[in-house]
């Protein structure tokens, strides 16, 4: 078949579509990755795939949404693909009205989390609640990356059997690494003794933010390090003065590294993992520091309570609470052995739940319909 992967920007084709569309290459298909244009859209062209940027907007405004949808009819019009196979909210919605319009024989959608379940008006949420709705009824294989999202499009009538495929990381990459540890270590100045917290997102308030760096103030003898970068899309007010108060506060033990593509090593040289966001899918980060080998902090909300099990494999705190995310940070910073335990427990769970090899399989057989 021809396919086209279709998503809101180059970092999602990047980091989450881009093993898919290689075990799709490899099953024998033609795939195209579809995305707004950015400086990540090099890795798939590198990997031989052809990648199509459209004018996508991470927003509600009415004129972006026409520009990017009458881009994708004109562009689905003169592919001709076989399938479509959309994600995200916003470019799920527009990709499979495109595709319908333009009589694509097989629609496919990934939900990597619901609008409707995310903070914001009454009409707002309705709205996408109503949208979500009226796409199911033209998705042929509808795909969720936690049971929650199942679950809820199931109850409320948005798709008829949505599969809860999850997601996963290759356990080959994400594994303890000690030469990568005391390299990494060594080139942030930072003892093979001090206990180092990690936290892998984009930089919006949504993930937590605010209420980590505050935490961190009483969590004595611990760094934290921050690795990400707030994309040009990204909404809500920027973090920039949060963190300079942060820095001032916590001076060396705050290292904000950006973004960077030694993801693997950062994991390996660290001792906990945190995310203590608002609201998920079902985090790439979390499974990567399972697979490593931490004891994760997260918040009890869809998607972490997936993947972490309070008290084995890390601890889950309320979202949007600052005394509860200190509160497990500092246990695991004072306690060597609870984190040891629990980041082997997490290893192992990652192991056999998120593999990546073998979610990607069982997603190339539901949307292509294979044995």
């Amino acid at each position: 078949m021809k396919i086209l992967e279709i998503t809101n920007v180059d970092f999602s084709l990047n980091h989450f579509l881009l093993p898919l569309m290689q075990a799709l290459r490899e099953d024998g298909h033609e795939v195209i990755g579809v995305c707004a244009d950015g400086p990540l859209v090099a890795a798939p062209r590198q990997a031989g795939f052809r990648v199509e940027t459209l004018p996508f907007a991470r927003s509600f405004s009415l004129p972006a949404q026409a520009r990017a949808f009458w881009a994708l009819v004109r562009l689905i019009r003169r592919e001709k693909p076989d399938m479509v196979h959309a994600h995200m909210p916003i470019s799920g919605i527009l990709a499979r009205v495109a595709a319908r319009l333009c009589g694509v024989p097989r629609i496919a959608y990934t939900c990597h989390g619901f609008l409707f379940n995310q903070p914001g008006s009454a009409l707002r949420r309705g709205l996408a609640l109503g949208l979500e709705y009226l796409c199911g009824r033209i998705t042929d294989v509808y795909l969720t990356v936690s049971r929650e999202e199942a679950d809820d499009a199931r109850r409320l009538h948005i798709a008829r059997d949505p599969v809860a495929i999850g997601n996963g990381r290759d356990s080959t990459r994400f594994r303890p690494d000690p030469a990568a540890r005391a390299r990494i270590r060594q080139e942030l100045g930072t003892k093979n003794s001090t206990p180092v917290i990690i936290v892998v997102s984009r930089l919006v308030r949504h993930k937590g933010y605010p209420e980590l760096l505050e935490a961190m103030r009483s969590v004595p003898d611990a760094e934290l390090w921050v690795v990400g970068e707030r994309l040009t899309s990204d909404h809500g007010a920027a973090l920039d003065t949060c963190f300079a108060e942060a820095q001032a506060a916590l001076g060396p033990r705050l290292k904000c590294l950006g973004y960077r593509a030694d993801t693997p090593a950062l994991l390996a040289a660290a001792d906990i993992f945190t995310l203590p966001s608002h609201f998920e899918g079902l985090p790439m980060s979390i499974i990567e520091a399972m697979m490593t080998g931490l004891p994760v902090v997260s918040t009890d909300i869809s998607g972490p309570r997936e993947q972490v099990i309070s008290g084995e494999t890390g601890l889950l705190v309320p979202p949007a609470r600052v005394a509860p995310l200190a509160a497990a940070l500092r246990q695991l910073v004072q306690d060597v052995p609870l984190r040891t335990r629990m980041g082997q427990a997490g290893r192992q769970r990652a192991l056999a739940l998120f593999e990546e090899k073998q979610i990607i399989q069982k997603t190339v057989r539901l949307l292509t319909g294979s044995p």
